[in-house]
């Protein structure tokens, strides 16, 4: 998870998916100014319902990966090298997710360029963001 801090100064509010994290990443989302709602997530049902209120869904191969996946939801997922067979090879797309982008490591080692990928991707992002609601509604002439 603090692989995830050089995001944090982004123009972004983040919210913590990650339930019962290690005591590590516990403490670093104590001070990282992360939204932590998991404790008030049960069941799937519940993480559905705030998966469907966020922008982006960023994360790793997991459960959250594939539940925003199947929602619609736009996800980007960070894979190692060699995925998972259901990631495929050679793709940033996914065939049965639509709306996953996926970001892999390009060889083994760290996640850094990754992040680096992700961040450049982000302000992207963002900034189209800032530009449309800039723009305001349009009127038909």
């Amino acid at each position: 998870m603090q692989l995830l801090a050089s995001l944090l100064d982004m123009n972004a509010s983040f919210i913590s998916l990650q339930k019962d994290p290690r005591p590590t990443d516990e403490v670093f989302l104590g001070t990282s100014g992360i939204v932590d709602l998991t404790a008030d997530l049960a069941d799937f049902g519940e993480t559905a319902a705030l998966l469907s209120c966020l922008d982006l869904v960023i994360t790793v191969d997991t459960s959250i990966a594939h539940l925003a996946g199947a929602m619609g939801c736009p996800t980007w997922i960070l894979l190692p090298h060699l995925p998972d067979y259901r990631w495929l090879l050679d793709r940033e797309n996914s065939p049965w997710y639509p709306t996953v982008r996926l970001f892999r490591k390009e060889a083994a080692g760290g996640y850094e360029a990754v992040i680096r990928r992700v961040r450049s991707e982000l302000a992207n992002l963002l900034e189209s963001k800032l530009l449309t609601e800039a723009s305001g509604p349009r009127s038909a002439q």
